[in-house]
């Protein structure tokens, strides 16, 4: 069994991405990692050759920043990546420059390729998501943020990164999908004020026209931690790549949980209640058909 680690990056130290992180996290279950690496305006290029693993193979690419309506650039240069992944990989598994794996959860992950590398039904495993917010202490678990992805899928040709990179589909249809108990740590809001209010300007162009970044994020645009609508205290231990960033954090972060549920809708809080009680979250998107 053949294991390939892909993912996509650019400007990564100008937007303080995670990257090297990410990559470090999954690649010991990794026969090769392909690294897609962006034309940047920072040393990302020279980033990703630092990481010392003869297994990291980088291909150079320019953005097309003509297709970032819909966030459909990042789909692009995941696809990138993927295409060049080597022939004979059975598994594929993909990570995002703010996502990260705890070592724990490694054995778990091989052992569901293997259990299912011969499943022809089996197209993909499914990982749940701590989604970390504002500090590495908190995690958002309301109904706007997802529960679950598709982060390891079979190798095939007509496999394509769906919309804006978050999922996969295959000729276009849903991957059939086995969830693990296994979780990605999403760090991508973990940042203090500042970096927020870079990071949504940066992350926005790729969604929007310059109309609309100039309406709704202006230059003095200033995030608001209040949008998590709800957070509690992580209680479990970060991946050890993670920690040195972690032990960094030089910003103090307070919420106040009240404040927070004030500013839910009543549909929103009634749809939460529903999914707190029962587990059942009504209208959630799915991207894939769960086996």
């Amino acid at each position: 069994m053949k294991i390939a680690g892909f993912t996509f990056i650019r400007n990564a130290i100008k937007n303080d991405y995670s990257i090297v992180e990410a990559i470090t996290s999954i690649l010991p279950i990794c026969d090769e990692f392909v690294v897609a690496v962006g034309k940047s305006e920072d040393d990302t290029l020279a980033l990703i050759k630092s990481i010392p693993s003869d297994k990291i193979r980088i291909i150079e690419t320019v953005w097309d920043d003509s297709q970032r309506e819909g966030g459909q650039t990042f789909a692009l240069e995941t696809d990138k990546a993927y295409q060049a992944i080597s022939p004979d990989v059975d598994w594929a598994f993909y990570i995002q420059g703010d996502e990260c794996v705890h070592e724990d959860d490694l054995p778990v992950i091989r052992q569901s390729m293997e259990r299912y590398a011969k499943d022809d039904a089996v197209e993909g495993l499914l990982f749940q998501y701590r989604h970390f917010y504002g500090s590495y202490a908190y995690v958002a678990v309301s109904r706007r943020w997802y529960r679950r992805e598709i982060r390891v899928i079979k190798r095939h040709p007509q496999v394509h990164s769906y919309k804006d990179a978050q999922g996969f589909r295959k000729n276009g249809k849903k991957l059939h999908v086995k969830l693990i108990p296994a979780h990605i740590f999403h760090y991508g809001w973990v940042k203090p004020p500042k970096g927020l209010n870079n990071k949504v300007r940066n992350f926005t162009q790729f969604y929007h026209d310059d109309a609309w970044l100039a309406e709704n994020v202006p230059a003095d645009y200033e995030f608001d931690y209040g949008n998590a609508e709800r957070l509690t205290t992580f209680e479990g231990t970060h991946p050890a790549v993670a920690i040195p960033r972690i032990q960094a954090q030089n910003w103090p972060f307070d919420f106040d949980p009240k404040v927070l549920r004030s500013r839910m809708s009543v549909r929103r809080k009634i749809l939460q209640k529903i999914a707190n009680v029962t587990g059942w979250h009504i209208g959630e998107y799915k991207n894939y058909r769960l086996l």
